[in-house]
């Protein structure tokens, strides 16, 4: 498992833009957009990755991962 797989990627439609919006909440909200939510997804991952290689390459540390915290999980089964 690569370590941006323990990052949250979520995947939203958007009313008010008429499409859908990626983000990743530990690093950060509506890093991208499309048409076509698996699209989004990989563009999302894409992105993660990229942040991590920055957070890295600037020596900062990294926001701890949500996943596998409790009330992520809760929230999965409510959804």
């Amino acid at each position: 498992m690569k370590f941006a797989d323990k990052y949250v990627k979520l995947i939203e439609w958007s009313d008010k833009d008429q499409c859908y919006i990626g983000s990743c909440p530990e690093l950060f909200y509506g890093g991208c957009h499309g048409n076509n939510p698996r699209e989004v997804f990989n563009e999302l991952c894409e992105i993660v990755g990229e942040m991590i290689e920055i957070y890295q390459q600037e020596g900062k540390q990294l926001p701890l991962p949500l996943s596998g915290k409790e009330y992520v999980n809760v929230l999965q089964k409510i959804a």
